[in-house]
């Protein structure tokens, strides 16, 4: 039986290693089996000492078991050296204890290698052995190293001997892997069995999922049961289909629920819902918010409100200037008027010339706008280089209204660079993108940079087909 006190004051009074004060009965006839040689005495003894806050009793116990062979001691040896910072040792007694079976040493051990001494190797094999002794910590962070190492069927199977333990973020995380290879009955699978055992995310992922396949109501119950656990982007979906069902109050509750985490999105939509429900003070509270982070269409609102509820003309440039500058069109074009009739007719005309080029503000399908985050998801997820959900959007926004006259996707590229003028091989690029995103398991997810191309290629489009 293993025993370790956190925040026990360490009191060595008198002679090196004192008996212990108090504890078992039979105190006695304990310490004299234990200078005798029983090294469960001793492990029992070395438990005394550290109940009593005397970690250096403890220590000398320990030491005396564990080289009778107790692992228990050898474990807690570990633990004290490591706590006390000397790793080095708690190497060695984790390694002790690890080699005699114990699974808790064994992932003890193969996190310092792998943390503190960068040894990854090392601590794999380590993992590997706790794993396959019935460790679930170990089997989650072998699958971690195998996803990060990019060997994708170990990490499927480590994960699953997680998940199988009850690991709900490895049941999580394997619902992504099934997404990204286009296995969609295993993505169900794995996100269901994790949202329903508590896991917010999962929960969370698969009412995007569901939403992206067209099934509204399942998407919606999901939603809710990872709002229950406070997650703040399932509430902003909840907002999002009150407001589509003209419940106002209801959608200012939930946007306002994401808001208050810090979502800069939510905040601005909270803005919106207050104006529609006459409150100008809130609208006025959630808009600033979001202008303060940055936001310019949250500005450019803020400066409106400004306006038209206080005639506050010099707040209303302020925010719109902080707008223009942000790269909102609009904003330039009210500033621009603005200068004008306040006698800075020069600096108006320069702003009302060359504004910032309009972004798309057309409201994208929800099953557009539920693919383009789950590809940010999951290529986010281990630190990577996510993707930006708002150009994925874009994006499929984009070819979904240029294509709309067609009834044949088959052949849009080429009637999308013929209609425009522009190069097939950037559309036909901006079509592969797109399937993936839609459809992932195809196609590696696109990069960073590939989406920087694409989107230009997209902006270019709404140039010359985007009707007026």
């Amino acid at each position: 039986m293993r025993w370790w006190q956190e925040d026990v004051e360490t009191t060595v009074a008198g002679p090196a290693v004192p008996p212990p004060r108090g504890g078992e009965a039979g105190e006695t006839e304990l310490l004299s089996a234990a200078q005798e040689g029983d090294a469960d005495a001793a492990h029992r003894l070395g438990r005394l000492h550290a109940q009593l806050g005397d970690r250096q009793g403890a220590r000398h116990w320990w030491e005396r078991a564990a080289a009778a062979g107790n692992v228990d001691s050898a474990y807690n040896l570990g633990v004290w050296h490591e706590r006390h910072g000397s790793l080095d040792d708690a190497l060695t007694w984790y390694e002790t204890a690890a080699n005699q079976g114990d699974t808790e040493a064994a992932v003890n051990l193969a996190t310092l290698l792998v943390e503190q001494h960068g040894d990854t190797a090392g601590g794999r094999h380590w993992f590997e052995r706790a794993a396959r002794g019935g460790s679930r910590e170990a089997a989650r962070r072998l699958a971690l190293i195998c996803e990060e190492a990019g060997e994708a069927q170990p990490a499927r199977e480590w994960h699953q001997r997680a998940a199988a333990g009850g690991d709900l973020a490895s049941a999580h995380d394997l619902g992504f892997l099934a997404y990204t290879s286009g296995q969609e009955n295993e993505t169900v699978r794995w996100w269901e069995l994790a949202a329903r055992g508590g896991h917010p995310g999962a929960a969370y992922h698969l009412g995007l999922f569901l939403q992206a396949n067209r099934d509204p109501e399942g998407a919606e119950a999901f939603f809710r049961l990872a709002a229950k656990s406070e997650h703040p982007a399932a509430a902003s979906q909840l907002g999002g289909i009150a407001l589509a069902r003209r419940d106002l109050r209801t959608a200012r509750a939930w946007f306002e629920r994401a808001a208050d985490a810090g979502r800069i999105h939510d905040q601005r939509m909270a803005g919106f819902v207050c104006v529609e429900l006459n409150d100008p003070v809130a609208a006025g509270h959630w808009f600033g918010r979001a202008a303060a982070s940055g936001d310019p269409e949250a500005a450019f609102n803020f400066g409106m409100l400004l306006i038209a509820e206080e005639g506050d003309l010099s707040g209303g440039q302020q925010w719109f200037l902080r707008a223009a500058q942000g790269g909102h069109h609009r904003a330039a074009l009210e500033l621009g008027a603005l200068l004008s009739i306040t006698g800075r007719a020069e600096e108006g005309e320069r702003w009302l010339a060359e504004p910032p080029p309009p972004t798309f503000d057309r409201t994208a399908e929800p099953e557009l706008v539920a693919r383009a985050e789950l590809a940010a998801s999951a290529t986010g997820r281990r630190d990577g280089s996510s993707l930006d959900a708002r150009h994925l959007v874009e994006i499929l926004g984009t070819w979904d209204m240029v294509t709309r006259p067609l009834r044949d996707q088959s052949a849009a590229a080429g009637w999308l660079a013929e209609l425009s003028g522009m190069p097939a091989t950037a559309v036909e690029h901006m079509g592969s993108v797109r399937s993936t995103l839609l459809r992932p398991g195809n196609a590696p997810w696109p990069t960073p940079t590939e989406i920087e191309h694409v989107l230009a290629t997209a902006r270019e489009l709404r140039t010359h087909l985007e009707p007026r």
